[in-house]
């Protein structure tokens, strides 16, 4: 007798321990079981997603649920997850340990609080998130004006080195002049002697945002966002870093 007719299709003992008892490897077992079909309404929002995913990668599955509505087909969120993993999509987000302190290095007071910023070159900002790539992911590094939002440099690493952060700094500074206040995060990047030591040569008051202060650099968090929207992204994102060349100007909003 063929053991894996031994298995049982129903719930009262799982397939694994029924192999284990059966002495049927589960491989075999799943490898004959027919493929489940896939509806065709999970088709088309597949196809709705992946397409809309397409033009916004940046979109996560809230988004994808609010488009989807206004598409015509109203879905919740866990289907829309459930799609979207199966797809491999995922929206862009700043990813783990971009922002992880040195504990050797000094970190500066927070200068910002309550400071109406009121013209250009009184405070710049940066940030590192990263961007999807169509094998992996690359970081993100931007320098913008506080004032005007406009992204004055940036730069994309395969590393979370200081090295390109530094870069970045010295491109907005030769191109736009200096601030008054540079605000980072404490970052090991930006609390590193070779990027305050910039700062401190071009007599730059140094700003570090504390604790509770997660929104004050929202405005690079967006970066990513903008930059994925721009004309060329989605044939540039399987490229190396070295290969992608930044825009002339760009803001956020």
């Amino acid at each position: 007798m063929n053991r894996q007719s031994w298995i049982d299709r129903g719930e009262t003992v799982s397939k694994v321990r029924q192999c284990v008892l059966a002495g049927v490897s589960r491989a075999t077992v799943y490898a004959q079981q027919k493929p489940r079909l896939v509806d065709e309404t999970s088709l088309l929002l597949s196809h709705l997603i992946d397409k809309e995913y397409t033009r916004h990668p940046f979109y996560g599955s809230r988004k994808m649920v609010v488009f989807l509505k206004t598409a015509g087909h109203t879905v919740n969120r866990k289907r829309v997850q459930s799609l979207m993993r199966t797809m491999g999509l995922a929206g862009m987000a700043p990813g783990p340990n971009t922002s992880r302190p040195h504990p050797e290095h000094k970190v500066y007071p927070y200068l910002l609080r309550g400071v109406l910023v009121v013209r250009p070159n009184q405070a710049w900002s940066t940030d590192i998130t990263y961007i999807r790539l169509a094998r992996g992911f690359t970081y993100l590094v931007a320098v913008i004006d506080w004032y005007s939002r406009r992204v004055l440099s940036w730069r994309i690493s395969n590393s979370m080195e200081a090295e390109f952060c530094v870069d970045c700094l010295e491109e907005a500074l030769r191109r736009h002049g200096k601030p008054e206040i540079f605000n980072s995060d404490q970052g090991s990047q930006f609390t590193s002697d070779a990027f305050t030591g910039v700062l401190k040569r071009e007599g730059i008051t140094i700003s570090m945002d504390g604790r509770g202060r997660a929104f004050d650099n929202i405005f690079d968090c967006k970066i990513a966002c903008s930059l994925s929207s721009m004309e060329g992204y989605n044939s540039r994102r399987s490229l190396p870093a070295d290969e992608c060349q930044a825009p002339e100007k760009a803001s956020i909003h």
